[in-house]
């Protein structure tokens, strides 16, 4: 098959708009880490047009002749075969594609460039108002994708089907219900109990060279190639796979908050190692491609929580934090510092919240943002609306923007129909995390010597290695025999979490 001349062509086509994707993702990278400020403007020219030639060379009708040629072709071929996974999903992006018209393709990358820049300072002064204009510009766009794309039921359909290919608000909403149900209750047991972490652990002087040494190696230890990656810093923490040996991590660091860095590190390293999984000889093709972004985000968690976070890990690594902080932490037991690090606390920041609270954060995101799209919440009453959400989900109450409305990149940089895939991720990453202490047994032991490596190439066999040839549904039943649950993250956390509050 991969001998045909019409399968040859198209996957030289759709490289080449690969390629021009991953120099985005580079000019992307350097706006969030390096760039001056008053480069903004001439940043958001440059996004636009790589936006618009990359949408001009992936629409061309060339591209819908050899598909349709192809096809006839793959009728009798096994639906996993490599051929057959490329022109289903080149399929899928192109009919998605030739729907939007090259206006608004750029136009939303030019928007998106330069709120990017709006809402880090808005985010910086705690001041909605001056954001305000553009997310209403950013939602007004979307709900014209939303139409161009077409949906069934909801507009918010047609966004979350580019993160999460075949998901629909309907089914989204099912799933949180399932897992909010047990999800209170649990929280409720864990916050009235009397047992409490020693918070001041986690809040005493931690130098910021020395928290990125430390996470650096942190990182390496659990897998990420640093001969095929770096670290940076920027105001949201975030991974952009540029391409085959290069893949960009960025984390932000406090001085007197210990787990803001190292676990911001875990978590976009584990997206790395899922990056660098990919088989680099299939670059540019759907079969070298991640499966969606709730799979991308089953392996941040994974590595952040499932291990990160674990007890083996962290005998493994204490001695080693200690050593790196002379007199910081001699007087606290490794007891204490793990009961520190699992502190359950309703909070106002989602990427600081604990494993318990975390999924709520992102309930309340999914349910604004589906308001948002109907029309039913306009956004100037966004901070609003968020006060009452957090309010009704966490009983707290932002004290200000920054801490509220403003705290997320992800509306800025056009992002609505993302933030579910998070959720999703934590129900894949127990998931995935129950089938490998299954199958490969000994996993507490291997972490506590410091030994990672038979869980990562377990994770690149099973997960990372296939790429696009299985949609999410069908992958997490092919891995784990099951389909999607949130009985196994419950478990988990009960598991986490009795022992360590008594109840």
């Amino acid at each position: 098959m991969n001998q045909q001349p019409a399968y040859v062509e198209l996957i030289q086509r759709f490289r080449e708009f690969r390629l021009l994707e991953s120099i985005g993702a580079l000019v992307g990278w350097d706006q969030h880490t390096y760039m001056p400020p008053k480069g903004a403007g001439h940043r958001a020219e440059q996004m636009g047009y790589l936006a618009k030639t990359g949408h001009a060379m992936l629409t061309a009708p060339r591209i819908g002749e050899l598909l349709g040629e192809l096809e006839g072709l793959l009728a009798q071929k096994a639906t996993d075969a490599i051929e057959a996974v490329n022109v289903r999903e080149i399929r899928r992006t192109y009919d998605r594609a030739v729907k939007m018209p090259s206006r608004l393709v750029e136009e939303i990358a030019k928007t998106v460039s330069q709120a990017q820049n709006v809402w880090a300072d808005s985010r910086k002064n705690s001041h909605f108002a001056s954001f305000a204009p553009w997310l209403e510009k950013i939602v007004a766009l979307k709900r014209e994708e939303a139409s161009a794309v077409g949906y069934k039921e909801s507009p918010y359909d047609a966004l979350l089907d580019e993160y999460e290919p075949g998901a629909t608000a309907a089914q989204i909403t099912r799933v949180f219900a399932e897992l909010r149900a047990d999800l209170i209750p649990l929280v409720a047991a864990v916050t009235a109990s009397s047992k409490r972490p020693r918070k001041d652990i986690l809040t005493r002087e931690f130098a910021v060279d020395r928290q990125h040494i430390f996470g650096q190696a942190a990182a390496a230890a659990i897998g990420f190639d640093f001969q095929a990656g770096r670290l940076d810093t920027t105001v949201h923490p975030f991974c952009s796979g540029i391409g085959p040996g290069d893949c960009r991590l960025t984390t932000r660091y406090h001085p007197r908050e210990l787990n803001q860095g190292l676990f911001g590190i875990l978590h976009e390293a584990g997206h790395g190692i899922y990056e660098q999984g990919l088989d680099a000889e299939l670059f540019g093709t759907p079969a070298g491609s991640f499966a969606s972004l709730g799979i991308h985000e089953s392996q941040s968690r994974l590595w952040e929580n499932q291990v990160g976070r674990g007890l083996p890990f962290w005998r493994h690594f204490y001695p080693r934090l200690q050593q790196t902080y002379p007199g910081t932490l001699d007087d606290v037991e490794l007891a204490d510092f793990y009961f520190a690090i699992n502190n359950v606390e309703k909070s106002f920041i989602r990427v600081e919240a604990d494993e318990a609270t975390y999924n709520m954060h992102i309930i309340l995101r999914f349910e604004l943002e589906q308001a948002l799209m109907t029309g039913d919440l306009k956004p100037g009453d966004v901070p609003g609306a968020w006060n009452d959400k957090v309010k009704q989900m966490l009983d707290l109450t932002p004290p200000n923007d920054a801490q509220g409305c403003l705290q997320d990149i992800h509306w800025s940089m056009g992002g609505l129909g993302y933030f579910p895939t998070y959720t999703l991720g934590n129900l894949y990453a127990a998931q995935f995390m129950q089938q490998a202490s299954s199958s490969l047994g000994g996993l507490d032991e291997d972490f506590q010597a410091g030994r990672f490596g038979r869980l990562k190439t377990w994770l690149n066999e099973k997960i990372h290695k296939p790429g696009q040839r299985y949609r999410p549904a069908d992958l997490c039943l092919r891995v784990t025999n099951q389909p999607l649950s949130h009985r196994p993250l419950i478990a988990y956390l009960r598991k986490k979490y009795e022992p360590l509050y008594g109840i």
